[in-house]
């Protein structure tokens, strides 16, 4: 086939050197070695099984999320994260390993560690230099335990009160106080060379319904977006931000057939052409309820490709992810999805993990202590007035 070259970049860098290594290492890559990139998966159990090798070896999977059930102490944790690497260390591309950690209610972290307060509670601090210290603990954690990607800070608002999903998640209920907080948590994360990922775009803090249950639909018209909801990813953009994760949202006034992460509307319009993000786009995981109780997983994967995403999520159940392997495969042999879309896409992945030179390489298992010294130092710096240190469910609580 033609090699991948300067012209057929779209969008990406004006400015890139006909020598550039990572066209040359994409050059040097099989169909499957590049659909492997686009693709971040789960896996069951604390340590890797063989469909997690196979995934790694002959699918060559970008990344791996990791959720509770991975998770079990700290010296497991690192076992795992070391052990995938190593697993993935003759492939071209460094692995990903993700996880959610925004503190409160969503943390996958272990039991031992001192827990980071829900974005609600600490929202109420006016002060940006705690959220920057808030976004180094998180960036610290992480890399401490071989985790490079974090699917933090949320920048939903939580203009709905009835909205359980986002609700306690969000740093508060306008767009300015939402930007104000979330992104110095981002830049914190970047420290310690975690990639931060920004979330839910287009906004999910205005629905009621659970997109991880069905669809979640929003009525907005584009005005009303741009004048709330879209302010804060904005404002991360401009900001540097370079993964932002699409929610599976409907916006009825602006695609009322695909959900945001399906729409090239929303995707390549609204975020790549308006909000002129150049990053990688990745959606939210393709097996909750929105998706799934919606579409086949597999044709659901490659609209997203098409609509302009780069990386689909797919974090439960092998068969889903082999399937959507399998049919994004089918799709670029059918010229569906083209070959410079797919360089394009698989460019985007590799300069983010060059970004922030990710490498296989292996960790030691951190000091616990020093861990939680860290965290506990951070909030007694400032939360000096009205904060007491109540240990309720191993949080920081506000004095009622």
């Amino acid at each position: 086939g033609s090699k991948y070259s300067k012209k057929n970049i779209k969008d990406i860098d004006e400015e890139v050197e006909e020598l550039d290594p990572i066209i040359e290492k994409i050059n040097n890559m099989t169909i499957e070695e590049k659909i492997g990139q686009l693709v971040f998966v789960g896996l069951d159990g604390l340590e890797p099984n063989e469909r997690d090798v196979e995934l790694i070896k002959n699918h060559y999977v970008g990344g791996f999320i990791l959720f509770r059930n991975n998770i079990d102490n700290i010296e497991q944790t690192v076992k795992l994260t070391n052990s995938l690497k190593s697993i993935n260390s003759k492939n071209k591309a460094p692995l990903l390993i993700g996880i959610d950690e925004e503190g409160g209610r969503v943390s996958r972290l272990p039991e031992e560690l001192v827990k980071i307060p829900k974005a609600k509670d600490i929202g109420t601090v006016d002060d940006v230099k705690f959220f920057n210290e808030i976004g180094k603990l998180l960036g610290y954690r992480l890399s401490s335990l071989g985790i490079n990607m974090n699917f933090a800070p949320v920048l939903d608002i939580h203009s709905n009160p009835q909205n359980t999903v986002i609700g306690d998640r969000s740093y508060g209920n306008t767009a300015y106080i939402v930007s104000k907080h979330g992104i110095p948590v981002m830049d914190g994360i970047k420290e310690y060379n975690v990639i931060p990922v920004v979330k839910h775009f287009p906004g999910h803090g205005d629905t009621y319904i659970d997109s991880h249950i069905a669809l979640p639909v929003v009525d907005k018209t584009k005005d009303e977006l741009e004048g709330l909801e879209l302010k804060p990813f904005e404002k991360a953009i401009s900001n540097g931000a370079d993964v932002v994760m699409m929610g599976h949202i409907l916006l009825s006034n602006i695609d009322n057939e695909n959900p945001a992460s399906l729409s090239k509307t929303i995707i390549n319009g609204m975020l790549r052409d308006n909000l002129k993000f150049k990053g990688v786009v990745i959606t939210d995981d393709m097996t909750m309820g929105a998706i799934a109780e919606n579409y086949d997983i597999g044709e659901a994967a490659v609209r997203s490709l098409k609509a302009g995403s780069d990386i689909v999520l797919v974090c439960f159940d092998y068969e889903n992810q082999i399937k959507v392997l399998n049919d994004i495969m089918k799709a670029v042999n059918n010229n569906d999805i083209s070959q410079d879309e797919l360089d394009t896409k698989v460019y985007r992945v590799l300069k983010l993990k060059d970004k922030y030179n990710l490498a296989d390489n292996q960790i030691e298992v951190p000091n616990i202590e020093d861990i939680n010294r860290k965290t506990v130092a951070v909030f007694e710096k400032y939360l000096k007035e009205g904060f007491i240190r109540a240990r309720v469910d191993g949080e920081y609580v506000k004095q009622r």
